[in-house]
C-alpha cells in the first residue's frame, strides 16, 4: 500500500477489454494503483471522484471520444493540470494533430512498447507532483487573503466580491482567459501585505496619522515580496504591488502614471474602492451605490484610473444587479 501511494493513481480508458487489462497489469507491476474505465463517461465519473494523478486514454472509444474527453478535463480548472496522455493504433497526423490540440501532455502508439510507457508514466509523474507542489503554495497564499480578510469583520465577503466584479469587468474588455486567472487571484491577494500591519493600525477607528499611514502604505511592496516568493503568482505581482497606483503619479508605492500602471492593478483599484464604499466601515455606513458610482467617475476624471474603466465597471456592476434582482423574483 505505501508503496502505491508514493507512485500514484493511473486511469487506463479503453473500449477493448484485452488492452484495458494488459496496460492495468503493467502499471500495477510497477506499483501504480490503477482504474480502468471502458468509455469517456465513466472515466470522467471516476476521475472526480478518485482524482488520478495520470490519465491513459484511448482515442477511439463509442460516446465521446479520447480527444474529447481529454479536451473537457483540459477545460475545467479542476482537472486542467492532471496529465493526460492519449494512445492509438492509428498512424494518423491529423488524429496527432487533434489530440496535442486538444491539450494532451503526450501520445503513444499502439501496440504499447513497455519500457517506453513506464518512461513516460514516470515523467508525466514527476510533473504533476511539481505541479501540485506550486499548487499548494499558491493554495497557501489564496489562504492567507482570506486570512487577511477575517482579521477585519466589516470586510466580510470582500475577496469573493472583488473576484466576482474584477473578473467580470474583465471579460467586458474581451481580456485572455490568463489575465481573467490573474484577476481572481489578485483579488484575493491584493492586500496580502497587510499581514505584517498591526491591528492597532489596519483596525484602527479613527484618522491615521502620519506615520502609521505611512506604514499602511508599505502593505503593497510588502505583498509583492511575499509572492516573489511563488512562481505561479508572477502574473499576480502586478496586482498586488500597483493596486494603489494613479494614472497621475500620485499614488503609491512607486508613483507610477499613465499607461505604467498596470491595467489589471487599475482594475482591482476600481472594484477595491468600490467594494469598500458599498459596505458598513466602523467609521461610516455603506454608502449608496448610485452615489458611488458618481464618487468613482468623479476620481476618475480627476487623475485617479482611466474615466472609460470607471464607464465600464458601472455598466457591468448594474448589470450584475439586474440579474440579481431578477433571480430574486
Amino acid at each position: 500500500m505505501c508503496s502505491a501511494r508514493k507512485t500514484g493513481k493511473v486511469l487506463v480508458v479503453d473500449d477493448y477489454g484485452p488492452n484495458l487489462r494488459g496496460l492495468g497489469q503493467l502499471l500495477e507491476r510497477a506499483d501504480y494503483t490503477v482504474f480502468s474505465a471502458t468509455n469517456g463517461h465513466e472515466a470522467l465519473d471516476i476521475v472526480r471522484r478518485e482524482r488520478p494523478d495520470l490519465v491513459l486514454l484511448d482515442v477511439l472509444m463509442p460516446g465521446p471520444s479520447g480527444v474529447d474527453v481529454c479536451a473537457h478535463l483540459k477545460r475545467d480548472p479542476e482537472t486542467c493540470l492532471t496529465p493526460v496522455v492519449l494512445i492509438s493504433g492509428a498512424q494518423d497526423r491529423n488524429t496527432v494533430i487533434a489530440g496535442l490540440d486538444a491539450g494532451a501532455d503526450d501520445y503513444l502508439t499502439k501496440p504499447i512498447d513497455p519500457e517506453e510507457l513506464y518512461t513516460r508514466v514516470r515523467s508525466l509523474m514527476r510533473l504533476k507532483r511539481v505541479t501540485d507542489d506550486l499548487d499548494s503554495a499558491e493554495t497557501l497564499f489564496l489562504t492567507l487573503g482570506r486570512i487577511i480578510e477575517a482579521r477585519d469583520p466589516y470586510t466580510e465577503g470582500h475577496c469573493e466580491r472583488l473576484a466576482e466584479y474584477a473578473t467580470a469587468l474583465g471579460r467586458s474588455l474581451s481580456l485572455s482567459m490568463d489575465d481573467l486567472d490573474a484577476l481572481y487571484r489578485g483579488a484575493f491577494l491584493h492586500d496580502v501585505g497587510k499581514i505584517a500591519i498591526p491591528d492597532r493600525i489596519l483596525l484602527k477607528k479613527g484618522k491615521l496619522t502620519k506615520k502609521e499611514y505611512a506604514l499602511m502604505k508599505q502593505h503593497p511592496s510588502i505583498g509583492d515580496a511575499l509572492c516573489a516568493t511563488v512562481r505561479s503568482l508572477d502574473r499576480v505581482r502586478p496586482i498586488v504591488r500597483h493596486h494603489h497606483e494613479r494614472i497621475d503619479g500620485r499614488g503609491y508605492p512607486d508613483g507610477l502614471s499613465g499607461d505604467r500602471v498596470p491595467l489589471l492593478a487599475q482594475i482591482v483599484s476600481v472594484v477595491d474602492v468600490f467594494d469598500a464604499l458599498t459596505t458598513d466601515r466602523p467609521y461610516r455606513p455603506a454608502l449608496p451605490v448610485e452615489r458611488t458610482y458618481r464618487m468613482l467617475s468623479d476620481e476618475a476624471r480627476g487623475g485617479w484610473c482611466p474615466v472609460g474603466l470607471v464607464e465600464a465597471f458601472i455598466e457591468v456592476h448594474s448589470t450584475l444587479c439586474q440579474r440579481e434582482r431578477a433571480v430574486a423574483v
